[in-house]
């Protein structure tokens, strides 16, 4: 593979990764109990998406590009549960601008499998 090929981003790249660098800095003022605990698994799924965006986009054809794109929405629909959890129990205030953010992130995932499965090679 071309050097270019494997360091062109993706649709939603950019995207996934501002939401990481959010979640970051969004978990760091949660409780110090929280840091192995729910901080930890907002970080992981976080960082999951956009790792796993690049992984499928460096894969062997369509097909599996679309596997990994659905196991990156996976990710980001473990996030926005784990992100509901937070609110709900007063770790986090209002993220209507977050939450904006994930809905189209999902969007773009969606689009490019659609126009992936459509374009089978």
């Amino acid at each position: 593979m071309r050097r270019e090929e494997k360091t062109s981003k993706p649709v939603g790249m950019a995207a996934a990764i501002a939401r990481v660098e959010e979640t970051y800095r969004l978990t760091a003022l949660f409780p110090t109990t929280e840091i192995y605990g729910l901080a930890a698994q907002m970080r992981r799924a976080a960082i999951s998406i956009p790792s796993t965006i690049a992984e499928g986009a460096v894969r062997n054809g369509s097909r599996e590009f679309v596997h990994f794109l659905g196991i990156a929405r996976g990710s980001l629909s473990e996030l926005d549960t784990q992100l509901t959890t937070a609110r709900n129990i007063g770790y986090l205030a209002d993220l209507i601008t977050y939450e904006k953010s994930m809905d189209e992130i999902f969007a773009l995932l969606g689009g490019l499998i659609n126009s992936l499965r459509v374009t089978k090679p």
